[in-house]
């Protein structure tokens, strides 16, 4: 008996999400502390959200980076966008969205991220992105453009946006300030110490100067950053990070629990206590922070609306 394979119709197999990460060893996955428990989403809101951002064929970071916050947030109706494909051109040993070659960019994005705002009826969205290190302003004109239909469908939203660094890309933080965000936000993520092991496409120095560029450009805007903890940082470290986002005049910060992907991603060193995670938001108020978050499951978006009437709320009371 003759058996004929037909490797032409036969489908492919699916790309590995990590292929950087396949040759590191595994690192076991410790168990969560019961202050990280989250419910399984299973809500009707929750769903009606999910049919909104497949109708309008968008990315959103709460599934690409499998944030442990998507019940709760789908659940109220808010999802963070994330614009221009589903595929990222850095590997940081933290994140869990897809390494690759992406894809050329939607020309119908901003039109497609305004109606779902719209059809939302959001207050307040989060806008974040892949980086795109193959386009020439790394971006930069996607962002204005999304940031200008979303305005243009819903004039009484608000709108942050969490960008990545345009790492070498002359003018890009400009042309996005450009289009007046709200809030500007891009995430340090750790310590200066950890940024070969845990963001070896970044600099640290750069971030700090993109943030600063940000308020220059548009001082009545909002400045965000966020950072995570139990990648083997220290307090000390931590209030470093504190100290310099502050001389760049960053509004706002974000502290939340490194939850490790999965064997192939950075090893998680510790579970921070709630207890410690409030020590860090004393000492980050005590700075001078507008506007401090922190948490064992704070995200750079969680919460992102209430947390904008507070700023607004905070700035006001200083003025």
């Amino acid at each position: 008996m003759t058996i004929v394979i037909d490797k032409l119709s036969s489908p492919k197999p699916a790309a590995e999400r990590h292929p950087e990460k396949a040759h590191r060893p595994d690192t076991a996955i410790p168990r969560k502390p019961d202050w990280i428990r989250v419910k399984a989403p299973v809500s009707r809101e929750y769903i009606a959200t999910r049919e909104v951002v497949r109708a309008n064929r968008l990315h959103t970071v709460c599934e690409e980076a499998a944030c442990p916050n998507i019940g709760e947030c789908w659940s109220k109706r808010h999802a963070t966008m994330m614009i221009m494909g589903g595929t990222c051109t850095r590997a940081c040993a933290f994140c869990n969205v897809r390494t690759g070659l992406p894809d050329a960019l939607d020309s119908d994005e901003p039109a497609n991220v305004a109606r779902a705002v719209r059809t939302l009826g959001l207050a307040h969205v989060v806008i974040t992105s892949v980086d795109r290190d193959d386009l020439d302003d790394g971006g930069a004109r996607h962002f204005a453009e999304v940031i200008t239909a979303t305005r243009a469908a819903s004039p009484a939203t608000s709108i942050e946006v969490l960008t990545p660094d345009f790492l070498r890309k002359e003018g890009a933080i400009e042309t996005v300030m450009q289009a007046r965000p709200d809030v500007f936000n891009h995430n340090l993520e750790t310590v200066p110490r950890l940024y070969l092991k845990i963001r070896p496409g970044a600099r640290y120095f750069a971030s700090l100067r993109l943030l600063e560029s940000a308020k220059q450009l548009y001082p009545e805007g909002f400045t965000k950053s966020g950072l995570m903890v139990g990648l083997g940082e220290t307090r000390e470290e931590i209030m470093q990070v504190m100290d310099d986002l502050r001389a760049a005049n960053v509004d706002f910060l974000t502290i939340g629990q490194y939850l490790q992907p999965t064997r192939k991603h950075a090893a998680l060193d510790r579970f921070w206590t709630p207890e410690e995670f409030a020590g860090l938001e004393a000492v980050a108020r005590a700075k001078g922070f507008l506007m401090v978050s922190a948490s064992p499951l704070t995200r750079s978006s969680y919460h992102a609306d209430s947390d904008f009437a507070q700023l607004k709320a905070a700035r006001q009371a200083r003025a």
